[in-house]
């Protein structure tokens, strides 16, 4: 969670032109996200055989990814360089995908509850 809020943040900070303020925002989310995809995935480990922990696992890994080009290439240019955006966008992608994929998980469990008679 605190990596989306970081990653939302940093947008915001390019879109009001700070573009320092984007890079630090995205620099703090790296640690977070690194260890939210490596405890996913020994979640992922635990119970192999639930398809949904390793799809979210894999996005994990796809989104860290993502901040690291972010901040590689933020760090390298003057100014906001496309291939930046585009990262940060990509990776903001990524963390709609997941919550949308959480949540059709949950409303997929609650809706296989039997009816109590």
């Amino acid at each position: 969670m605190l990596p989306a809020v970081l990653a939302i943040a940093a947008a915001v900070a390019d879109s009001a032109g700070s573009d320092g303020l984007a890079l630090y925002a995205l620099l703090a989310a790296v640690p977070f996200a690194a260890v939210a995809a490596l405890s996913s995935f020994g979640d992922y480990l635990d119970a192999r055989e639930e398809a949904v922990r390793g799809l979210q696992s894999l996005l994990w890994g796809l989104a860290v990814a993502l901040l690291v080009l972010s901040c590689a290439v933020r760090s390298q240019s003057a100014g906001v360089a496309p291939l930046a955006d585009s990262a940060l966008f990509g990776c903001l992608g990524v963390f709609g995908l997941k919550a949308a994929i959480a949540a059709a998980a949950h409303a997929l469990r609650l809706a296989l509850r039997p009816a109590k008679p």
